[in-house]
């Protein structure tokens, strides 16, 4: 009987404690995502007390005619798939490189991830300034022509500014991550590779990248995650131009809301993007997890 007590007191201290935790989670999370749904079922303008109900007619209007909220997904599906690719390249070559016995490694870790500290829209106003007046400067001093382009104002480059920011940016969080799975590789396993008689490219793919399978994992994640959610850097590097092109589907979910007012059809829009970035994360980690545990 003392033990059951005994029992019965612990659960109940344990859901006091639990209980604050669960009501903020429960107020800041599940409630404004129900309502989410809820306005996403309606036209509302953000300001009437009483939105009209109007059914599946948002997701109708996004997916049969919607072409800002395509050309929005298209430039996103790019961006994400460009992102995450180079970043994860960029930032293994990276780890490899510091994680040698260099003088120089700890200056040269910090130099990369110090950008990271700083806050997109940050980093995107001090580009902006980059590209239309320190490039100027630099074109009329080197006479080199890759300065002259107008980096902003054309689509294509808006594009490659765009992504270059995000990844200068965010580079070293990443590299970081790597950094300590390369550390948590065995050096027994790389000097008998050595001694078998196997180089440094052939140690890298064969021993060193299979165990870099969790970093991967997680480094594949993060990036496929903000890379679908951009925004703070094209609101302040490109406000969404030239023309419209480089519109992600948060900034467009971003205009149709706060600029245009359309409360319900905004929300419409951010729900769909819930669902694809939860389809896409579950599928990522599933299929990485698995190659995980084959390696």
């Amino acid at each position: 009987m003392r033990n059951l007590g005994r029992k019965w007191s612990e659960k109940l201290e344990f859901g006091l404690f639990t209980l604050p935790v669960l009501i903020c989670v429960a107020v800041v999370f599940y409630v404004p995502f129900v309502m989410t749904i809820r306005y996403s079922l309606t036209k509302w303008n953000g300001i009437s007390k009483h939105p009209k109900f109007i059914g599946l007619d948002n997701f109708k209007d996004i997916f049969m005619g919607d072409s800002n909220f395509s050309s929005a997904a298209w430039f996103t599906l790019k961006y994400a798939v460009l992102y995450i690719v180079i970043i994860n390249v960029l930032a293994i070559l990276l780890a490899v490189v510091l994680d040698m016995k260099l003088k120089t490694s700890a200056w040269l870790r910090a130099a990369f991830f110090i950008p990271y500290i700083l806050s997109l829209v940050i980093v995107g106003f001090i580009w902006k300034f980059i590209f239309m007046q320190g490039f100027e400067s630099l074109g009329d001093s080197t006479g080199w022509k890759i300065f002259g382009l107008s980096w902003l104002g054309e689509p294509g480059l808006a594009f490659v500014s765009i992504l270059a920011v995000s990844i200068w940016q965010s580079i070293g969080f990443y590299m970081v991550i790597y950094i300590a799975g390369l550390q948590s590789v065995p050096d027994d396993l790389k000097e008998a590779a050595t001694v078998d008689g196997a180089g440094p490219v052939r140690r890298f793919f064969n021993i060193t990248l299979p165990l870099l399978a969790p970093s991967v994992t997680i480094s594949v994640f993060m990036a496929l995650t903000n890379s679908i959610k951009v925004f703070d850097v094209i609101l302040s590097l490109t406000g969404g131009g030239p023309g419209g092109t480089t519109y992600s589907v948060a900034y467009d979910i971003y205009r149709d809301t706060f600029q245009n007012n359309l409360y319900g059809y905004g929300t419409a829009k951010a729900l769909i993007l819930f669902v694809a970035v939860l389809i896409i994360t579950i599928l990522q980690l599933t299929i990485f997890k698995r190659r995980e545990v084959e390696a």
